[in-house]
């Protein structure tokens, strides 16, 4: 048997991941196949590819780290799932590929009112603003949250998050047709970010303390955020935006220019100003199943609402997918389906 996968040889440039064909291994006895139905992109993909991404292996790697689909096969150890079963599931990369062998641990059962691209666009996005809100903001009702990117895939899960949890809920975003889409989805306080960016804040605030920022675009928006933060308040980042690489390649320069201002924090400031940065990369999940597990059954026991699925595309345009994710363009989650 083979599978369809797109593949870089080696991370640097987008444009080197390549569509191929493979033959299927031998199932490890402890692995469940999995006949790949949808897959979610993430920025954590582009950056990997872009080698932007500590993380990203060495050499030749699928991108990748979240599907959905159907189990095709269990390994001979396996007594915890059966074939025929939907699950969405996540891989420490290789998600870009039509069929994938996995740990059962990874793998959580889909609802029967779920469809492939539902499940595919869930875990990480939800990991990540759970994980960030509750355990490391301390969220709790009747606090005020700040949520840049409101309407990207982790933006559109916290603030769901945040909402239901009884926190006033200020998002960001940077266009008109993004506030428009929130204010559908029933949120009003959202700020179009201009350069003016810190007194749009406070002008929003309007005397409220700021308890917890949610921030992964980093630079001045990350700065102005901490700065807008009442006494206890905390900010919470897990990505950089500002270093999203361009259409065609990988600016180094601006990149080192980005990286030199990027925002410094004084420890002793910090305690003087009784705030707090608290930073995470959600891939460190992946060598703590027990607590990602425990994760995964919390938001189980929020019932959120489905992910918005904003674009789809098919497996073989996964480089169109993937230029939507880049150009910052892209509302909700970006999926692909096979």
């Amino acid at each position: 048997m083979k599978r369809q996968i797109w593949k870089t040889e080696k991370a640097g440039k987008i444009k080197a991941l390549r569509q191929r064909e493979e033959k299927l291994p031998k199932l490890d006895a402890r692995h469940v196949r999995i006949e790949v139905k949808s897959i979610g992109l993430n920025f954590a993909d582009i950056f990997a590819m872009s080698n932007l991404y500590s993380a990203t292996p060495k050499g030749p790697f699928i991108p990748g780290l979240e599907f959905s689909g159907v189990i095709s096969e269990l390994g001979s150890d396996v007594t915890s799932l059966e074939t025929g079963q939907r699950v969405m599931a996540m891989t420490r990369f290789g998600a870009y590929a039509s069929s994938i062998d996995i740990e059962p641990d990874y793998c959580f059962p889909i609802t029967d009112d779920w469809s492939f691209n539902d499940a595919a666009a869930f875990p990480v996005q939800s990991l990540t603003a759970w994980y960030g809100l509750k355990n490391l903001g301390d969220l709790k009702a009747g606090k005020t949250v700040l949520i840049h990117s409101a309407a990207g895939g982790v933006g559109l899960q916290a603030m769901a998050i945040a909402k239901q949890l009884g926190a006033t809920v200020i998002g960001t975003v940077s266009s008109e047709k993004k506030k428009e889409f929130l204010h559908e989805k029933g949120y009003d306080e959202i700020i179009v970010r201009w350069s003016n960016f810190y007194e749009q804040l406070m002008s929003q605030l309007n005397g409220r303390a700021l308890d917890i920022a949610m921030d992964a675009i980093g630079g001045g928006i990350q700065k102005a955020s901490y700065n807008a933060l009442g006494p206890m308040g905390r900010l919470v980042t897990f990505g950089a935006a500002q270093f999203t690489p361009g259409k065609k390649r990988v600016n180094y320069l601006k990149n080192a220019r980005q990286y030199l201002r990027r925002p410094k924090y004084d420890s002793l400031a910090m305690i003087n100003e009784n705030r707090s940065v608290m930073a995470f990369n959600l891939i460190w999940l992946w060598n703590e199943i027990d607590l990602m597990k425990d994760l995964m059954q919390e938001l189980h026991d929020l019932n959120l609402p489905k992910p918005h699925v904003g674009h789809e595309y098919l497996f073989d345009q996964m480089h169109d997918a993937i230029e939507m994710l880049r150009s910052g363009k892209s509302i909700g989650k970006v999926v692909v389906t096979i």
